[in-house]
């Protein structure tokens, strides 16, 4: 899966899906599109053995290549950050993010879902990332509640956008698996500015 996610760390996606998970389970049709993505990235994230689950066990097979498997991450293992893979702590940091996303002004987070739910109908994939980017732009600039104006700007960023993603995929649950990916792309150009 492509997420799109270049300039993105590899934790983001997780805690994007974490964020949207959260009391999805009331919409059967959306549980099921979560639970496909959430299979998606698992897949991405274990690739090659060097994704967060990277600690897949040798064993001591010859390749094809006639070489024995060998993973240049794993010697330098103690030098990277380690990213948190404890699924408990992704759920914190969604939760941090949710309770921000909570106090948002609800009229405002559901005219731009419906505006984007909208142009997202009726264009083609390509054009979804500049579609939501113009939809948090507009909410940045409709004005926010002042304590949210306090927040650093990436922080706003990825709550409206995250929180802009959830309604819509709450409304119309098949368009989750393209707008996360686009969400993601748009997150590193808003967050970029």
């Amino acid at each position: 899966m492509d997420n799109g996610d270049e300039g993105l760390d590899p934790i983001t996606p997780l805690v994007f899906l974490s964020f949207l998970q959260h009391q999805s389970g009331r919409n059967e049709e959306l549980t099921s599109e979560l639970d496909a993505l959430a299979r998606q990235l698992k897949l991405t994230t274990d690739i090659n053995c060097n994704g967060v689950d990277g600690d897949a066990e040798e064993d001591g097979e010859l390749q094809t290549d006639g070489h024995f498997c060998y993973n240049p991450r794993d010697h330098v293992r103690d030098l990277q950050p380690a990213w948190p893979a404890d699924e408990d702590v992704l759920r914190n940091v969604a939760a941090g993010l949710i309770e921000i996303a909570d106090q948002l002004e609800n009229r405002m987070v559901a005219q731009a879902a419906e505006n984007l739910i909208n142009k997202l109908q009726s264009s083609p994939l390509q054009q979804w990332k500049r579609h939501l980017s113009e939809e948090v732009d507009r909410m940045l600039k409709a004005g926010l509640e002042p304590w949210l104006e306090q927040l650093p700007r990436e922080r706003m960023v990825l709550v409206l956008t995250m929180t802009l993603v959830k309604t819509v995929c709450e409304r119309v649950p098949r368009l989750l698996q393209g707008l996360f990916s686009s969400a993601l792309q748009c997150m590193v150009t808003l967050t970029a500015r």
